[in-house]
């Protein structure tokens, strides 16, 4: 299973980076939203060189997410942004829209990652499209007392019977229970929020047990 980082913040990718464990990155508008120290003096063209400064640090798929309703618009925006990086992935919302953008950028070699996915039958259309990713939003289904990690595993069950070469990006997790449920359902990749990371790594009997290997170390000063 590859891991991304949910994440716009270039200190959280730094460090996640540094752990040896991270295979790319995924943004949204809401993502950028929150980096934004002063909205007012926030350009597209910052935006553009927030992801390309995103692309310096992580060598994979780096998605950023288009901010328009049409498919045209879509496309055209699309366009400009997978020209910041060979690395970007150009986002799109799985709409009627959507799914026409996707099926030109599939056919004119640029990758994108259908988002906003929450049933089966739109990543069943994103795969027919041709998207490269699909990522559904666990999380945000667990909150409206559905399971989530049902639809991923009926993704890959589908995508498994027809030999879609789609990658599922479980996104919106919430936990660690998310990824290795993911993982364990055969899941391409988690998109994780960072400190969810750092949650994978903690274990009250690691830290108990390294305790113990530390006190007992002191008789070496001895």
């Amino acid at each position: 299973m590859k891991f991304f980082i949910d994440t716009a913040n270039l200190d959280e990718i730094r460090s996640a980076a540094e752990l040896g464990v991270l295979d790319g990155v995924t943004t949204n508008p809401s993502l950028i939203a929150k980096i934004v120290g002063d909205p007012s003096n926030f350009t597209y063209s910052d935006f553009k060189a927030h992801i390309r400064r995103i692309c310096d640090i992580v060598d994979g798929p780096v998605s950023a997410e288009v901010t328009c309703l049409k498919a045209e618009e879509m496309i055209a925006q699309g366009e400009d942004l997978s020209a910041i990086h060979e690395n970007v992935v150009v986002k799109c919302p799985l709409t009627i829209d959507g799914l026409k953008a996707i099926k030109h950028f599939s056919a004119n070699g640029i990758r994108t990652n259908a988002t906003l996915v929450f049933s089966p039958n739109q990543a069943l259309l994103a795969a027919k499209a041709g998207a490269d990713y699909v990522s559904p939003f666990v999380g945000r289904l667990d909150d409206i007392s559905t399971d989530g990690m049902e639809l991923v595993e009926q993704i890959v069950t589908i995508y498994d019977n027809y030999g879609y070469p789609t990658e599922v990006i479980v996104a919106s997790v919430r936990h660690p229970q998310h990824v290795v449920t993911a993982a364990m359902m055969g899941a391409d990749i988690a998109t994780i929020p960072y400190g969810v990371i750092k949650q994978l790594a903690n274990h009250p009997l690691t830290d108990a047990g390294l305790k113990k290997f530390m006190d007992d170390a002191a008789v070496m000063k001895k």
